[in-house]
C-alpha cells in the first residue's frame, strides 16, 4: 500500500443554498457518482452499489436541506442539523459529499482506503476527519446514536433536526428495533430516519436472506410516522423530506422508507447485489464515467 499524508482542510465555510435548484443538485449528484466509482476503482476495494443508490439523499441533505457549517467543524454540532451514516460501508458517497460541501479538500478523495489516510473503508472518529461524528460500520448502531443525539439537542434547547440513514439489510440487527421502540415512546420528535430499501444485501435479495416483510407496518406498530418515497428521484425525495419535517410537529419521529436501486446511475451495476462490495475494472470504470455526465466535471 502507498502511504499518504492527510491534507489540511481549507478554511471554507459552506451552508446549503436555499436557491439550489433540482437541476443543480442533479449535477452535483452526477459528480459525486463519478467520485464514487473512481475512488473504489483506484484501490480495487470499497462498496459502490449502495453508495450510488444513496447519492441523491446525501446530496439533497447536504446541499439543500440541512443547516450545517463545515468549517470550523466541531463534534457537538450545536445549532446545526446532524447526519449519521449507520451503514458505514457506503463511505465513498459520504466522503465525496462531505468534501464537496466543504468539510475537507476534494483532492483528499484520492487517498481513499490507502495507508495512513483519514478516509478509511468505514468512517472512523480517531482519524479526526471533519464531518464524522461517530464510527460506523458495525451495522445496527446508527439509529441508537441518532436517537441519543436528538435527545441531547432537546435537552439543550437546540431546535435543529437529526437525520440518520440505515440499509434495509441492516434492519436484521436487533439493536435497530430497540432504538425503534424507544424513540416514539420518548417523543423524540426532532429525528428523521431513512431506510435505503434497495432490496439487496451482500449475500443476495433481502427477502431471501432475512425476510424483512412489511416494513411500514412494522415501524407503524412501533408508533413511528412512516412515509415512503423514490430515493432516486430528487423532486420526490425533497418533497418527502419536507413532508417528514412537517410531521415532526405531531410529537413523534418520522421513518422514511426510501426505495432505491443499488448501483443507480451505472446501468450494468443497477439492481444487483453483486456490486455491493466489488470495484469496477478499468474498462468498467470508463463505461461508468461515460454514463455519469457533468456539464463541468471537476474530478479530483
Amino acid at each position: 500500500m502507498s502511504q499518504v499524508t492527510p491534507l489540511a482542510p481549507t478554511p471554507e465555510t459552506h451552508a446549503p443554498s436555499a436557491t439550489t435548484s433540482v437541476a443543480e443538485l442533479k449535477q452535483i449528484a452526477a459528480q459525486v457518482r463519478r467520485d464514487i466509482v473512481r475512488m473504489v476503482h483506484a484501490v480495487n476495494s470499497g462498496h459502490p452499489g449502495g453508495s450510488l443508490g444513496c447519492t441523491d439523499l446525501l446530496v439533497a441533505l447536504y446541499f439543500k436541506v440541512m443547516k450545517h457549517t463545515p468549517q470550523p467543524f466541531d463534534m457537538d454540532g450545536t445549532g446545526q442539523d446532524l447526519f449519521f451514516l449507520s451503514n458505514g460501508h457506503i463511505s465513498p458517497v459520504f466522503y465525496s459529499v462531505l468534501a464537496r460541501s466543504g468539510y475537507f479538500p476534494v483532492s483528499e478523495l484520492s487517498t481513499f482506503r490507502k495507508l495512513n489516510s483519514r478516509l478509511q473503508g468505514h468512517p472512523a472518529t480517531h482519524e479526526h476527519l471533519p464531518g464524522i461524528r461517530v464510527a460506523s460500520g458495525s451495522l445496527g448502531q446508527g439509529l441508537s446514536v441518532a436517537v441519543g443525539a436528538a435527545q441531547a439537542k432537546k435537552l439543550n434547547n437546540d431546535d435543529r433536526t437529526v437525520y440518520v440513514l440505515m440499509g434495509d439489510g441492516e434492519l436484521e440487527e436487533g439493536q435497530v428495533w430497540e432504538a425503534a421502540m424507544y424513540a416514539p415512546h420518548h417523543k423524540v420528535n426532532n429525528l428523521i430516519a431513512f431506510v435505503d430499501r434497495n432490496g439487496q444485501q451482500i449475500d443476495g435479495p433481502t427477502e431471501k436472506i432475512g425476510g424483512l416483510g412489511d416494513l411500514r407496518a412494522k415501524f407503524e406498530a412501533f408508533n413511528w410516522q412512516v412515509v415512503e418515497t423514490d430515493g432516486n428521484d430528487l423532486e420526490k425525495l425533497l418533497a418527502t423530506i419536507e413532508e417528514a419535517q412537517g410531521l415532526l410537529s405531531n410529537g413523534r419521529p418520522v421513518m422514511v422508507l426510501m426505495d432505491t436501486q443499488m448501483g443507480y446511475g451505472v446501468d450494468f451495476m443497477m439492481g444487483s447485489h453483486k456490486w455491493h462490495g466489488v470495484a469496477p475494472n478499468d474498462e468498467q470504470l470508463e463505461k461508468a464515467l461515460q454514463q455519469l455526465i457533468v456539464d463541468t466535471a471537476s474530478d479530483y
